[in-house]
């Protein structure tokens, strides 16, 4: 849990915004988006609460109770004038700020779908009644989401235990999986915490005051040290191209991905806000060695392949790993000749192929929901026709297009 409040830590500080003309591209975006993946009952609403309390500016949202017309804008006529006027969305309205959404899971596809132009390009282009506009969103997405099944299966990857987009995933910097495991030191104190919450209010000593800062003071620090601009230093420059290249080299394959330029940039962002929190002008060693650890032990952790153990970028990024992919093309190769090798037979039912396949690949583990998938590309490719493809059952039967 540590490690999940320094990424926050570093969120609250944010990178420094830059103004370059280099490639076409003018504008690089210093906020920091996280999300949090866990079990229920980790805590992870009283962080987005405290954080919604703490940030400068910041709207708190639940996903459920949220659209897209209330994230961005919406049009409404002014009581007095009766024209037409434009209201900002909580994303507008924590421009330079925070915005927290609870129960980010529940939201709907078309909601969801406005947060692809916020997280990259910071804006909100709107076109209603007349009135066509961008608007800035300069904000940061602190996110807490619950799995399908409410707790976290560790034999699927994160996109199949949050069935959301991979396109939405890799837009977040850090992505922390937050896990509710026995540990009996950690349960012994937190248990303690939660009983001592109702009794009377102890009095606090002198130097506890002292070293605890209130939630006020913290608001303070927290808008003083986002003046700041730190700079790369040349030493920096290096530590974050070394520690790129190793992430990069971590694959098993030249195939399997390990590290993308975006993950570069939020170690760039994540080493400015670390630089930040120590009111520094300038980024040194210590701030991209924190930066790399953040990274690894988040949004890496978070891409591990399942079936393999690796780490593979891929899953968050197009939804599906090299060992997943190179599975499912063997498996389309061997349904596509076993269906040739059958000619035009006719009909071929679906537990037939399955048993096939089993009998030639018995250490393949392929079932129905794999080969129903592999079935889908065969006919968008046009060499199988299916006859009844809404069938639950196994006898699903197939024919030859001709």
């Amino acid at each position: 849990m540590d490690d999940v409040k320094m990424g926050i830590m570093c969120q609250l500080f944010n990178g420094s915004n830059k103004n370059l003309d280099v490639g076409g591209q003018s504008k690089m975006r210093g906020e920091i988006n996280v999300l949090l993946v866990g079990d229920p009952g980790v805590s992870k609403s009283q962080l987005l609460q405290y954080v919604h309390s703490v940030a400068p500016r910041g709207i708190y949202t639940s996903g459920k109770g949220s659209s897209a017309v209330g994230l961005t804008a919406y049009v409404t006529k002014d009581p007095e004038t009766k024209e037409v006027v434009l209201e900002s969305g909580a994303l507008v309205l924590s421009d330079r700020g925070i915005c927290c959404i609870d129960e980010f899971d529940k939201m709907s596809d078309s909601t969801r779908a406005v947060l692809h132009e916020v997280m990259e390009q910071q804006t909100i282009s709107i076109a209603k009644a007349g009135i066509i506009c961008t608007l800035n969103a300069r904000t940061s997405i602190l996110a807490a989401a619950n799995p399908i099944k409410s707790r976290y299966d560790t034999k699927m990857s994160v996109v199949e235990n949050l069935n959301l987009p991979p396109s939405l995933l890799s837009r977040f910097d850090l992505i922390y999986l937050i896990l509710d495991k026995a540990h009996p030191v950690q349960d012994r104190r937190l248990a303690k915490h939660i009983v001592s919450l109702y009794y009377e209010k102890p009095e606090q000593k002198d130097g506890d005051k002292d070293e605890i800062l209130s939630q006020a003071e913290m608001a303070q620090y927290v808008s003083y040290a986002r003046m700041k601009n730190p700079t790369l230093s040349e030493a920096a420059s290096h530590r974050l191209i070394d520690g790129y290249l190793q992430m990069r080299s971590m694959g098993s394959s030249k195939k399997t991905i390990t590290a993308t330029p975006r993950q570069l940039e939020s170690m760039i962002r994540l080493a400015e806000a670390h630089a930040k929190m120590r009111l520094a002008d300038e980024v040194d060693d210590f701030d991209v060695d924190e930066a790399i650890r953040l990274m690894k032990v988040a949004t890496q952790t978070a891409a591990m392949d399942p079936t393999t153990g690796l780490i593979d970028m891929d899953l968050l990024s197009t939804g599906f790993g090299t060992s997943s992919r190179a599975r499912r093309e063997q498996l389309a190769t061997q349904v596509r000749e076993f269906i040739q090798a059958k000619g035009q037979a006719g009909s071929i039912r679906l537990r037939e192929i399955l048993t096939a396949i089993q009998e030639e690949n018995p250490e393949g583990s392929f079932n129905y929901t794999d080969l129903r998938k592999c079935l889908v590309d065969l006919e968008d490719e046009g060499i199988i026709a299916r006859l009844n493809p809404d069938q639950r059952d196994e006898s699903v039967r197939l024919v030859l297009a001709s």
